[in-house]
């Protein structure tokens, strides 16, 4: 196994800043599963979220090993109005769709009025655990392969490609469990990153239709977002501590 690399200063900083691009990557991955994941029986969630990450490694690791063919997957296949379609640009195409319908109809459950299974119900469960499992390795596909292309555009060290992907995948693990426990006792943080879920699976689909969209653009709008969403729950929280107070002053 060659390290030689570690003393070239260059690849130390490739190193750096693609375990950073794979950590934000992996975000959107880590936001579906902890969402779905929230529907299932309490006993099976962490259990769920294990397992679809676990597939999310093992998924960037193999995708590592056939990086030849990775590389075919950007070539053209068919042109359709003078535009050429790659094997690529049809799994963006198809994991942006598969997103966007998921959010959509997540969030028309919970905007309805009768909902038949919403997804802020966390008493009760609303998915088996083959079917979240599986919707978690369709997307885990779809990340996986975005994350290895942009991946194998920084370096060619195959060595820095498996420690980002291992590091990025790491921090998923650790934060899965603390992120779903929050978004599950804060449904409007669920609205909010049902509504990146959304943005995210119309940024796959432009793109993969040829329009390039900024990542940065993207995650600085989504940082705003949960920004503002931060100081509406501290509003919130400020509010019922002001009730009580309220109510003290009342009674004297």
């Amino acid at each position: 196994m060659d390290f030689s690399w570690l003393s070239d200063p260059t690849a130390l900083v490739a190193l750096a800043t693609l375990i950073v691009m794979e950590v934000v990557l992996g975000i959107d991955n880590l936001i579906f599963i902890s969402i779905l994941t929230n529907k299932l029986p309490e006993h099976q969630r962490s259990k769920a979220r294990r397992i679809g990450i676990g597939l999310a490694l093992i998924l960037r690791l193999g995708l590592l090993g056939t990086i030849a063919i990775i590389v075919t997957l950007t070539e053209p296949i068919f042109t359709v109005f003078a535009h050429a379609f790659s094997w690529r640009d049809l799994i963006l195409i198809g994991g942006g769709l598969f997103l966007v319908w998921k959010a959509t109809k997540e969030i028309h459950h919970s905007v309805d009025p009768t909902p038949s299974d919403d997804v802020f119900d966390t008493t009760k469960a609303t998915m088996t655990f083959g079917s979240a499992i599986t919707q978690i390795l369709l997307l885990d596909l779809v990340f996986s392969l975005d994350s290895i292309i942009t991946a194998v555009g920084m370096t060619d060290i195959v060595m820095i490609m498996v420690i980002a992907v291992v590091t990025a995948v790491t921090v998923m693990l650790l934060a899965a469990n603390p992120l779903a426990n929050f978004l599950q006792k804060n449904p409007t943080v669920v609205m909010l990153a049902l509504g990146f879920l959304m943005m995210i699976g119309m940024t796959l689909i432009a793109e993969g239709f040829g329009a390039h969209v900024p990542k940065g653009y993207i995650y600085a709008a989504m940082a705003f977002s949960a920004l503002i969403e931060g100081l509406n729950m501290l509003s919130r929280r400020a509010a019922r501590r002001k009730v009580p107070e309220s109510s003290r002053e009342a009674k004297l």
